[in-house]
């Protein structure tokens, strides 16, 4: 006792760090599941299905409502790249109706989710619009990439997501579309959403051409 009273005020000294620490401790924890919370996810994955008559899904798991401003198909091969806006070029073309294509482009509330066609047609779509030759697609093995390009709450520059899928058009159909990642690759930083600001733009100046 006595030595507890001689080294009273070194002792409430100690406790009271100890007590920051486990304040910021906890603090740092409710901060980080603020803002994972707050944070944009985007899926896109297949359903119906796992070849390319499966859907091509696009999943908001977000806290809050996004915005979908361009859904891009882009298809790597290795001759080239080439893009399509698909919303756009089904309006363009007229293949859906109006209701359908509404579905494509706006919000889309938290959980929801909404399916733009089957890949095989987003295949069969760039291959219309590039004029691609179909057997030497098949010999590539080329792969197709699904890219979202939304917007997120209040915030001023775009998110995205993008995930790439293995083609394989010599196999029967359940073994055509092999995702290569396991998970949608999310596009929330500073620099990747410059990446998907810039997607943007370019479809915009695209358009105005």
């Amino acid at each position: 006792m006595q030595w507890l009273n001689d080294n009273a005020q070194a002792i409430s000294a100690i406790t009271s760090i100890c007590t920051l620490f486990v304040w910021v401790f906890y603090a740092q924890l409710l901060y980080n599941g603020y803002v994972r919370q707050r944070r944009p996810r985007i899926i896109v994955n297949r359903g119906k299905g796992v070849g390319t008559d499966a859907l091509c899904l696009i999943s908001n798991m977000s806290s809050e409502a996004i915005y979908i401003q361009h859904l891009v198909a882009v298809l790597h091969t290795h001759d080239g790249i080439y893009e399509l806006d698909v919303v756009e070029y089904q309006q363009q073309s007229g293949d859906d109706d109006e209701a359908c294509y509404r579905t494509h482009q706006g919000p889309l509330a938290s959980g929801d989710y909404l399916h733009i066609q089957s890949f095989g047609a987003i295949v069969q779509q760039l291959t219309r619009h590039w004029q691609l030759d179909e057997q030497t697609l098949q010999q590539q093995k080329p792969e197709l990439e699904i890219r979202v390009i939304a917007i997120y709450g209040s915030e001023d520059m775009p998110v995205g997501a993008s995930r790439r899928f293995a083609l394989d058009l010599t196999t029967d159909p359940l073994h055509q579309l092999t995702p290569l990642k396991v998970d949608t690759e999310r596009m929330n930083s500073r620099r990747d959403r410059k990446r998907v600001l810039k997607w943007a733009k370019d479809i915009e100046m695209h358009k105005a051409q």
